[in-house]
């Protein structure tokens, strides 16, 4: 697995925990689930019944009185917090892509360039083609100089993997190495199996 989408993960599981502990304290006071089902909560814990607010009085008098700067700084923080979470979000809906690829190992300007959407359409017409492959799809990401492959395969249900997986790394990558002269080629192949009908015995 990549960084980049490892990254992710974490940061939706951690935005995911803060949503649900916070979801959860609301229901919670909301409903009176406290008092209903004779349960304590902690002491110091926020929203325990209904109509309960956040910060009181006391805590609010309490936060004031730290100084003009606090709750500019509060105000600043905040800010800088949704425009980091803004700044993620539109990195990932702007799919990263080369573009182009230098053919030959030579630079753009030197020599020609090839298509990125046109070789992940080749890989995916050739590794379709192979045996025990159903359905394929294939996405060329990072940048120029080291673009990432990533293929998705749907085999049939008498499909081996280990045989696709050594027929696409000997046909399709190998011609899409030799194709622009890149020495490397990462690749990131996800299998999946056809679903099938279960058979009849009599």
């Amino acid at each position: 697995m990549t960084p980049q989408p490892v990254v992710n993960r974490v940061l939706l599981a951690l935005a995911g925990l803060i949503l649900l502990g916070g979801g959860l304290l609301i229901l919670f006071a909301g409903l009176d689930l406290y008092r209903r089902h004779d349960l304590v909560p902690p002491a110091g814990w926020p929203l325990t019944v209904p109509g309960d607010v956040l910060l009181g009085s006391a805590d609010r008098d309490r936060w004031s009185g730290q100084g003009w700067w606090w709750w500019p700084a509060v105000i600043a923080a905040l800010a800088l917090v949704f425009l980091l979470a803004l700044w993620w979000l539109l990195a990932q809906l702007r799919a990263r892509r080369p573009g182009t690829l230098p053919v030959g190992g030579t630079s753009a300007q030197d020599g020609a360039e090839l298509r990125d959407r046109a070789l992940s359409d080749a890989i995916a017409a050739e590794a379709g083609a192979l045996p025990g492959v159903a359905r394929s799809a294939v996405r060329i990401t990072g940048r120029p100089a080291r673009p990432h492959t990533r293929v998705g395969l749907t085999l049939t249900s008498r499909a081996e993997p280990r045989t696709v997986l050594d027929a696409l790394c000997q046909g399709p990558l190998r011609t899409a190495r030799r194709s622009t002269g890149s020495a490397r080629l990462p690749t990131e192949v996800r299998l999946r199996v056809t679903g099938h009908r279960p058979h009849r015995v009599e």
